[in-house]
């Protein structure tokens, strides 16, 4: 008889993100993903440990990918704040509608809850602000910081629209993102930062 070819865990670990994304945190337990997966549940077991466990590979395995999608796009985006918003308004796409928005915040509480998970996403929040500094650099006007800065008013940007969701996630972000980017980085008329002379 034929062996089985073996899945591998990344795969595994992709149908268990579907199962927490579609049916949230409490619902990923081993008889739920032997369905998704076509695992057997003793076998899950025996690969992932207990559901506690299960839980924590399958967080750092989105982290994971979300990291490669990050660098993959940061390494590509045009450095100019065109080019940050667009990458920002790209990143934004993974959350999809209002339903599959809200159900990553149950998502995001279980990363809160673990300090491992919680330092993926402060190193993930440094990977965004190296490179919406490195699109910023050298744009008249901005300021000290300007990336961090862009990077928190993205993250403002979706709970807002998260409360009126009226208009698609990407279109609001790039809407919201650009005004953002002319109000913070364009000096005033007549000001120091815009080059005129201010003394006698």
């Amino acid at each position: 008889m034929p062996r089985r070819k073996q899945v591998p865990d990344a795969d595994v670990l992709d149908a268990a993100l579907d199962v927490l994304h579609a049916r949230g945190p409490q619902a990923l337990t081993f008889a739920a993903l032997a369905g998704a997966s076509g695992l057997a549940p003793a076998t899950l077991v025996q690969r992932f440990g207990g559901k506690s466990d299960l839980l924590r590979r399958t967080l750092l395995h989105a982290w994971d990918r979300l990291d490669r999608e990050t660098a993959g796009s940061g390494a590509e985006a045009e450095r100019t704040p065109e080019g940050a918003v667009a990458f920002l308004v790209g990143l934004s796409g993974q959350y999809g509608g209002i339903d599959s928005y809200a159900d990553a915040l149950l998502v995001l509480r279980e990363d809160l809850l673990d300090p491992d998970v919680r330092r993926r996403g402060a190193a993930w929040r440094q990977a965004l602000t190296d490179v919406l500094d490195a699109c910023l650099a050298g744009t008249p006007g901005a300021p000290e910081g300007a990336g961090a800065l862009l990077a928190t008013h993205w993250q403002g940007t979706l709970l807002w629209w998260s409360f009126d969701p009226r208009l698609p996630v990407a279109e609001h972000v790039e809407r919201e993102l650009t005004r953002f980017v002319a109000a913070v980085l364009t000096p005033p008329a007549g000001s120091a930062r815009a080059g005129t002379r201010t003394g006698p």
